[in-house]
């Protein structure tokens, strides 16, 4: 069976909470073992960086000295909460989007019950799941203007979003909102929860905790699978959540593709995944072997080749949406594109976190044992034209950006756009009803 990134995160015990939480019992006591833990999770990490970091001069940054203000930190630390913040803060001075800590798991899961993102330089509600306390305290088109207090920006949201939900939960958000019309208000969240076991059994003596995860991963997966839509012989409208998919996978799609004139492939949220997928891919619009980047690391290393799969391969029109939640494999493809002129991008400016990475996955303790990680960029990625997309993102040919008004009422311009160049009239409000959003279950 094909494991998709995902399972893999899932089944070895690590997962970011879908929004900010507290912990559903009074804190224990963090006593010296607690302590301990945290100190040893600190040199876990530190030891992979200093192996595996792909810059050994650390862009000249004392890596040494921030490791050791770590564990003072972590020495004064009262509460787990402390000590993760103290490691992650410690890696934060490279500034890399794909080099981070892993915390373990919390034992509970929960949901705010709404979606957020940048547009352009603000920050928006996206969507709202029904039954939550979100629905009667927040609508799509709500724009975020604080998150306790701090100003969301495309620089700080991912940082923010981290620190709440992986690092320090709290059980509630307080939010600063102005809807659509003008209304400024001040808003708390209350997350939907549900508690977990503390610890799962593995060891064979019960199914249960094993199958538990099994069904969570086929949930994950039935929310990422592929979708589409087809308009005659014209056009096929393609939304990919993610980049992991087998090559079988990615052809079978294309083999759909090449019944029509025209594609739509929608990368808005997707935060890229495997580099085999994307060499796929890349080579599944190409005519021609193409290299999508040099690779720059501690020793050299082959520049990522996309082989063409040549008379395979789609050739109609090719039109590939970005918002700012678009990252990684999702940038590499679009710019990719732009830079063979191969099709037309549209949307917003993509998120700016293009590198390539490893995940690293440690463990303290003996009986009883604390899964936890790091993500380690292992190489810079430079494209055809002598630039990086780190920090920077990818430009679209046409920026097409939804309104507060637009997000209210579900309408998707930037699909429609599309859709026009495709060959087939499609309005906004139509456009928003192809690919409505599906909610992770909490059971």
């Amino acid at each position: 069976m094909h494991l998709s990134k995902r399972w893999i995160v899932l089944l070895a015990g690590f997962y970011l909470l879908a929004g900010a939480a507290a912990p559903l019992r009074p804190q224990e006591k963090f006593d010296n073992f607690k302590r301990g833990q945290a100190r040893d999770m600190l040199r876990g990490v530190a030891d992979n960086v200093r192996k595996h970091y792909y810059d050994p001069t650390f862009h000249g940054m004392d890596m040494e000295a921030r490791f050791k203000a770590a564990e003072e930190k972590i020495q004064n630390a009262t509460s787990f909460g402390q000590a993760f913040t103290a490691i992650a803060g410690a890696l934060e001075g490279l500034n890399d989007s794909h080099t981070f800590f892993l915390p373990p798991p919390r034992p509970y899961k929960l949901e705010y019950g709404y979606e957020h993102a940048m547009v352009g330089d603000a920050c928006f509600v996206v969507a709202v799941r029904p039954e939550t306390d979100a629905a009667t305290k927040l609508k799509a088109g709500d724009q975020i203007l604080a998150v306790e207090g701090y100003r969301p920006t495309r620089t700080t949201l991912w940082k923010m979003q981290y620190f709440f939900n992986a690092l320090s939960p709290r059980q509630s958000v307080h939010l600063d909102v102005r809807s659509p019309e003008g209304e400024v208000r001040k808003v708390e969240v209350v997350a939907k929860t549900r508690q977990l076991k503390r610890v799962l059994d593995l060891s064979g003596a019960s199914d249960a905790d094993f199958w538990q995860l099994v069904r969570e991963g086929e949930n994950e997966d039935h929310l990422l699978r592929q979708r589409y839509d087809e308009f005659g012989d014209k056009l096929m409208i393609w939304k990919m959540p993610e980049f992991d998919m087998t090559d079988s996978d990615v052809d079978s799609m294309f083999g759909k593709a090449h019944k029509f004139k025209a594609l739509v492939l929608d990368l808005r949220g997707n935060p890229g995944g495997a580099v085999t997928t994307l060499d796929r891919m890349v080579g599944s619009v190409m005519d021609h072997d193409v290299t999508i980047a040099k690779r720059v690391g501690r020793k050299d290393l082959k520049p990522q080749l996309a082989k063409t799969r040549g008379s395979s391969a789609f050739a109609g029109k090719l039109i590939v949406l970005l918002d700012s939640r678009s990252a990684s494999a999702a940038e590499l493809f679009a710019r990719t594109v732009q830079l063979e002129k191969r099709g037309t991008v549209l949307g917003d400016r993509s998120s700016g976190s293009v590198m390539e990475s490893r995940h690293y996955p440690m463990q303290v303790g003996t009986e009883t044992i604390a899964m936890y990680g790091a993500s380690i960029t292992d190489a810079d990625l430079i494209m055809a034209d002598g630039k990086s997309l780190e920090h920077n993102g990818v430009i679209p040919d046409e920026a097409i950006l939804p309104t507060a008004a637009d997000l209210a009422a579900s309408r998707d311009p930037v699909l429609a756009r599309a859709a026009e160049l495709g060959g087939v009239a499609l309005d906004p409000a139509a456009a928003g009803k192809l690919f409505p959003i599906e909610w992770k279950s909490l059971n």
